[in-house]
């Protein structure tokens, strides 16, 4: 979790996750937790008509949300009161509010589950696809918020023990790199509120390497976001191929944003236009 006063808790994530379930999908209670020493810490619940989750730590491998924080993938149990493939841990919570229909849903980050989210009805209610999608949607969103969190805090560290103009060349490239699966990322979110939380931290990242360049550039010069993104992966040393291939574009796309991006930058080659963006504190 970031530690800088403007960074939103994760706790919060995890409350404006839940809130989106319950405003997405066709389950009357929702809640949800971050996985912290092996378990699951609900903080956050909504439509639920009894205290009986408050504060409820589930353990891994222990009930619906334990497999699924184990096996990283949703867990069904269509009647709770009689699922034989899950422990009974939680029977008291569970079935003191009422509910029989329960799905979990994992939040996965590079490879571990980091959070939980839970969707109940308090009668048997069929859990098809069009039904399960948008819950899954709103895990696949906290994760890559999430990623990215980890991602700046990683880059803030590398920072901590001094000032940024001592930046080593090699955490600089890492740096850009980042910059530039960022970008990737938030070009497939469709969230508009966390597009605009993404450019935030997008805008922080291009920032961190700012003292190290040369003086910036006083330019007055606006890029489209297209524009940002593949200068973004040209200052990777990318091809037009592979720059294409990593933003789903065709490759005379990419040129065309290349093109229009020099020319606004009053650059003659990709590497001096990226060499201006820099300067001009629009990249890292």
């Amino acid at each position: 979790m970031l530690t800088h006063a403007d960074s939103e808790p994760d706790e919060q994530l995890i409350a404006r996750a839940v809130g989106d379930l319950a405003r997405r999908t066709r389950f009357p209670v929702a809640f949800g937790g971050l996985e912290r020493d092996g378990a699951i810490h609900i903080s956050a619940i909504s439509g639920a008509r009894t205290r009986s989750i408050d504060g409820l730590v589930v353990h891994a491998m222990r009930g619906l949300g334990g497999r699924a924080l184990v096996e990283k993938r949703p867990r069904l149990a269509l009647d709770y009161r009689v699922a034989r493939s899950i422990t009974h841990d939680y029977d008291r919570a569970i079935l003191g509010e009422g509910i029989s229909t329960l799905f979990a849903v994992p939040v996965v980050v590079s490879g571990r589950s980091r959070a939980v989210l839970y969707c109940g009805a308090w009668s048997q209610a069929p859990v098809g696809d069009v039904v399960a999608r948008p819950a899954l949607a709103v895990a696949d969103e906290l994760a890559a918020e999430l990623r990215v969190r980890d991602e700046v805090q990683r880059r803030l560290a590398l920072t901590s023990t001094g000032p940024v103009d001592v930046l080593p060349a090699t955490a600089r490239e890492e740096l850009r790199e980042s910059y530039a699966e960022l970008r990737r990322i938030a070009a497939g979110v469709d969230d508009p509120e966390l597009r605009s939380r993404l450019t935030a931290v997008e805008t922080r990242l291009a920032s961190l390497s700012s003292a190290a360049a040369p003086p910036a550039l006083d330019l007055d010069v606006s890029l489209a976001p297209r524009e940002l993104d593949v200068l973004a992966h040209a200052g990777l040393g990318e091809t037009n191929g592979e720059i294409a291939a990593a933003l789903g574009l065709r490759e005379g796309t990419v040129k065309s944003y290349l093109q229009a991006a020099m020319a606004k930058l009053d650059a003659s080659t990709r590497h001096a236009a990226v060499a201006k963006a820099r300067r001009a504190g629009l990249l890292p």
